[in-house]
């Protein structure tokens, strides 16, 4: 068991220097078995002020205490996964579907038309999809190009989101512009859009903010993990997304703002028990993945994903 938490603590080194050499830059990922691609973007090893000042407009007490936290350097998606991507893994006859046995396995079919009409082949973003699916979607990744990618932990999603901005907003605190860089409920026509159609941040980031809210690895805690490093839970709820959906106000896109799953999410799904791939009352809930700069071992990578998923 020791051996095992070592391994994975590799995988959240937040200290130390690292190398960045002339290969940390742009890239795209081919999806094996397919004509898709998605593309990586390199975000430097550098400090964020994690959460949101005392004076912050509409600051919520889950956003603090404010702590400097160091970032290892990692890629991030430059788009949330969309369902065209994630269908892929869906029909992917190679691997048992819904299983408690095996270590790689796809969901279950969709019992409901989860994307509620609007959108989904064409460069919608994936969405309706639990914390489990998603970490099952990085595991079928790493299966099928040999490449480890999982979900951003909340600092490091914050850093990114942030791109080296202090503000609310990563274009400042002025919401008004908010409607140049997100869809959400003032602009959204509740529903979410293809990914891409805002403009980025700083670091060629899109949709960090609206459209669909992202998971992270975090289970939630009222207050910050005080090193911004994480450890595996596999209680169900609460989990931690960020970033806000298309149905969310201008004050709940604030970068700092957190949002906790919750048992409410799934109370319409007809199943018993109730699925583990599939949220029916979570419309705006998807995904973003990323990939750290230093590539774990084939045991950790494992140690990893058993950690999280239990197999």
């Amino acid at each position: 068991m020791k051996k095992c938490f070592l391994c994975i603590s590799v995988l959240f080194s937040v200290h130390g220097v690292f190398a960045q050499t002339g290969n940390f830059q742009s890239y795209e990922q081919a999806i094996p078995g397919s004509g898709f691609r998605f593309k990586m973007v390199p975000v430097k090893e550098g400090d964020v002020l994690m959460g949101s000042a005392p004076a912050e407009k509409g600051r919520n007490a889950d956003e603090g205490p404010q702590q400097k936290i160091h970032i290892a350097p990692f890629w991030m998606a430059a788009y949330e996964v969309t369902r065209d991507e994630l269908d892929v893994f869906l029909k992917d006859e190679n691997t048992s579907q819904n299983s408690d046995v095996d270590a790689i396995t796809r969901p279950s079919p969709q019992y409901i038309d989860f994307s509620w009409g609007m959108g989904k082949e064409g460069g919608y973003p994936a969405n309706s999809m639990s914390q489990y699916a998603a970490l099952m979607y990085c595991r079928w990744l790493y299966q099928k190009t040999g490449v480890f990618y999982r979900l951003p932990t909340e600092a490091e999603w914050e850093y990114a989101c942030r791109a080296g901005s202090s503000t609310a907003y990563f274009f400042g605190n002025d919401s008004a512009q908010l409607g140049s860089y997100a869809w959400y409920a003032a602009n959204s026509d509740d529903a979410f859009h293809k990914v891409g159609e805002k403009q980025p941040n700083a670091w060629g980031l899109f949709d960090m903010l609206g459209n669909v809210m992202e998971w992270t690895l975090d289970h939630y805690t009222e207050h910050y993990p005080a090193s911004g490093k994480v450890a595996a839970n596999r209680t169900r709820y609460p989990k931690t997304l960020r970033g806000g959906g298309f149905s969310e106000t201008a004050r709940e896109l604030r970068i700092a703002g957190r949002i906790q799953s919750d048992p409410s999410w799934n109370q319409r799904d007809p199943q018993i028990p109730k699925s583990r791939w599939w949220i029916t009352d979570a419309r705006s809930v998807g995904f973003r993945i990323m990939r750290p700069f230093k590539q774990p071992s084939k045991e950790a990578a494992d140690a990893f994903f058993s950690a999280y998923l239990g197999q």
